[in-house]
């Protein structure tokens, strides 16, 4: 998973989209309590937290590629007061447990690698027989109408210099390739769908505060000094043809790929 300058604090205030849907997720794993889970892009910590607090006999593990992310989630969360809940830095394309996990979790964190065939193969190793995963990540078409924008605000001339060579694609899938993907990791598929989801942002400053956090591959290209001008016009092209709604909130249409799979 490629490391970009995550601004953890800025992330964590940003987030409750994600912790919803997270929440929303893990409520699917049906907990015993006793489970050994793996969560893959734990970020911040909270929704991590909130599974060890499901798992009273049990243990979690969270791994972020992002330095920063880890350290805010192992201030915030001290292994003495959550004795069942650890967390380290690791790439999710080069997993190093083995035979560990009854349980490999992530939400709203793999669409950050494009090859996702080397994170299976890894999942499969961690897990003991009988595991099983849940994942969400962004699915294909997710946030379209905002990449679309940012696609023709980069071309613009004040901005392209800045992308000179540029390519990225995130790792939004749909459920074809995926299933093959799992096939060649060892993985039986129970359930690969695409789940259209609302992300609602609190007006102007909520949307530029996720641009901002999220989009980091776009805006980390930018000069510090020039960046909030870049979020700023992407954000009045965006609310120009998607208002906010009677209550302030502005809408962006997403597309999650969930996917159940297990280790036989």
């Amino acid at each position: 998973m490629q490391a970009y300058q995550w601004n953890a604090v800025d992330y964590a205030k940003s987030s409750s989209v994600q912790q919803q849907w997270a929440r929303e997720l893990f409520h699917k794993l049906h907990l015993k309590g006793s489970e050994i889970l793996l969560d893959i892009g734990s970020g911040d910590g909270k929704v991590t937290a909130e599974i060890a607090s499901h798992l009273p006999s049990g243990s979690v593990i969270g791994i972020d590629s992002s330095e920063d992310m880890i350290k805010l989630a192992q201030s915030m969360f001290s292994a003495d007061a959550f004795t069942n809940l650890r967390f380290q830095r690791e790439d999710a394309s080069s997993l190093p447990f083995e035979n560990e996990f009854e349980i490999v979790f992530s939400n709203a964190a793999l669409h950050w690698v494009f090859d996702h065939r080397p994170v299976l193969k890894g999942i499969y190793k961690s897990l003991k027989h009988g595991g099983r995963i849940l994942l969400q990540m962004g699915g294909r078409n997710n946030a379209y109408e905002v990449e679309i924008m940012m696609k023709k605000l980069i071309d613009r001339k004040e901005w392209s210099r800045y992308f000179v060579g540029f390519s990225f694609s995130y790792g939004f899938y749909g459920p074809d390739e995926y299933k093959t993907w799992l096939c060649e990791a060892g993985l039986v598929t129970k359930r690969v769908e695409l789940i259209p989801k609302d992300a609602a942002h609190q007006g102007i400053s909520g949307f530029k505060s996720w641009i901002r956090t999220t989009w980091l591959p776009y805006t980390q290209r930018i000069p510090e000094e020039r960046k909030e001008m870049f979020i700023s016009q992407l954000a009045d092209e965006y609310i120009k043809q998607h208002p906010a709604d009677e209550n302030g909130k502005v809408h962006v249409n997403m597309i999650r790929l969930e996917v159940e799979a297990l280790k036989l």
